[in-house]
């Protein structure tokens, strides 16, 4: 294994300048614990998507569980959102606006993505997936659909019952939207639900499940040691290419498919972050990283060439650059690094100190549009949007 340098790597992925706009908790604050809602505020945001290179730009604040909505692309610090959708305004909070669950709630509210004509939202402490046929332009646009529960207002885990079924859900942490097909990580029922075109039915079933052998099944790693095929809490989705990625972050790995899986629990071709398919350590089994390491990757990017990884422990992203076959890629180790100094650091803010427009702390998605990177820097309590290199 070659020597890594200690030298800042992030100018081979993102600008060495840092972040180009802080959306939330901006820089040289102390950091913050439970902060109150408001159109400039967020709370341990998870999931953002950026839907043109101009906007919209939608966030779950996680935290606040609502989301929150940009008409364009922000260019300040602190731009106060546009729109909110999960409250009654921009100064209230609680699950559900703390009520019940309804066609404009939700309830820790993870992944985001563009779904066809509009949005999509993985609602995942309801157990559901919220579907808006059109991108909602003004504040509390009710939903259009809902899969995971059979109406609006119920929100059990797997819909009351022990085991899964093609039409539940169990905490459901992330969703993608590629090519007609719609990918959730049912992250509870530790599975890859995929429907091979956009839902038109309320709790329509999914076709396909990858991470167990059946639709009812729900045990972590299959039931067994971890495999190929195997998910432990699966929770983020991206397309490398023409290849599956998902991140599997109790196994500490990212798991990658060579073009599109069509069978249910068909195995994967080639993991991140770790040596072989049955070993799941964080930092494989050493305290520190290194560039091949992960440790809780919870969100998974692409751009252009690059597949980039939230190391969510580690507070950093690593950045993988496409091969010709995805099967060389087993052991390799990461290009790229941003928001440490060195691939062997992993403190929270480069060493513990306090945020800056380079650092990260617990960031948990990724997503790229154009020539931006929308960063949920989740510990930190805000949203960079950082361009590319």
């Amino acid at each position: 294994m070659p020597l890594e340098k200690t030298v800042n790597h992030q100018n081979l992925l993102l600008s060495p300048q840092g972040a180009e706009v802080v959306l939330g908790n901006i820089e040289s604050q102390e950091l913050v614990t439970p902060i109150a809602p408001s159109p400039t505020t967020m709370f341990g945001p998870r999931g953002a998507c950026l839907l043109s290179e101009t906007g919209q730009l939608w966030v779950t604040d996680t935290g606040h569980h609502r989301l929150l909505g940009w008409r364009n692309l922000p260019h300040q610090d602190s731009q106060p959102a546009d729109w909110v959708i999960g409250q009654p305004d921009f100064y209230h909070e609680g699950q559900n606006a703390k009520g019940k669950p309804g066609r404009t709630t939700v309830s820790v509210p993870t992944g985001i993505c563009a779904c066809g004509a509009g949005l999509a939202v993985a609602d995942a402490w309801n157990h559901r997936v919220l579907i808006w046929h059109n991108l909602p332009t003004d504040n509390n646009v009710p939903a259009d659909l809902v899969l995971g529960q059979a109406n609006f207002t119920d929100n059990e885990p797997n819909r009351g019952t022990q085991q899964a079924s093609a039409q539940t859900m169990h905490w459901p942490y992330g969703i993608f939207y590629h090519q007609g097909r719609l990918f959730v990580t049912d992250t509870g029922n530790r599975r890859v639900l995929i429907w091979q075109q956009l839902p038109t039915e309320n709790g329509q079933p999914a076709d396909l499940v990858l991470g167990q052998p059946d639709m009812i099944s729900r045990n972590e790693n299959g039931g067994g040691s971890p495999t190929a095929a195997s998910m432990r809490w699966c929770h983020d989705i991206a397309f490398w290419g023409d290849n599956l990625v998902v991140a599997d972050a109790g196994n500490n790995r990212v798991m990658i498919w060579q073009g599109m899986p069509t069978e249910n629990n068909a195995p994967c071709a080639v993991v991140l972050g770790q040596k072989s398919f049955d070993c799941v350590e964080m930092n494989q089994g050493i305290y520190f990283p290194n560039a091949g390491s992960l440790s809780m990757p919870y969100g998974v990017g692409v751009a252009g060439d690059w597949l980039v990884v939230a190391d969510t422990a580690n507070s950093r992203l690593l950045g993988w650059r496409k091969p010709e076959s995805v099967l060389s890629l087993q052991g390799v180790m990461a290009e790229a690094l941003v928001g440490q100094i060195n691939f062997q650091s992993k403190g929270e803010n480069r060493n513990f100190g306090l945020p800056t427009r380079e650092s990260l702390n617990w960031c948990y998605g990724v997503k790229i549009c154009g020539q931006t990177a929308v960063i949920a820097d989740s510990g930190n309590n805000r949203i960079l949007l950082w361009r590319l290199n």
